[in-house]
């Protein structure tokens, strides 16, 4: 007869929850009136991660790019089309310096 055999059981590892704010608590992290940020998220500009239509629930890096949006705005005189189209290629340059990161060996950087 054999010995009992224990069983494992893996732990899921769930991450925490991503925080949520309501759209009131980004619209006052960023310095804009709600009605505006209403508007920035019919229009598509702003994407919640979760909650309703009537209570939408953003995450805590909306409010930082909200505030980056008026900087280019206001350095830069862009309309709101134009600083959320900077900030996604900003993002996009970001993403590819990262990608390309990896692949570099650490004696080309310094070229």
């Amino acid at each position: 007869m054999s010995a009992p055999t224990r069983t494992r059981i893996a732990a899921l590892v769930v991450p925490p929850p991503a925080e949520q704010l309501p759209l009131d608590a980004v619209a006052r992290r960023a310095g804009l009136h709600p009605e505006l940020v209403r508007r920035l998220v019919a229009l598509g500009a702003l994407e919640p991660i979760a909650g309703t239509r009537a209570a939408p629930r953003f995450s805590t890096e909306t409010a930082s790019r909200l505030t980056l949006m008026l900087r280019l705005r206001r350095d830069l005189g862009l309309n709101w089309a134009g600083a959320l189209l900077a900030l996604d290629l900003l993002d996009r340059i970001e993403t590819l310096q990262a990608r390309l990161a990896r692949y570099e060996h650490p004696t080309d950087r310094g070229r």
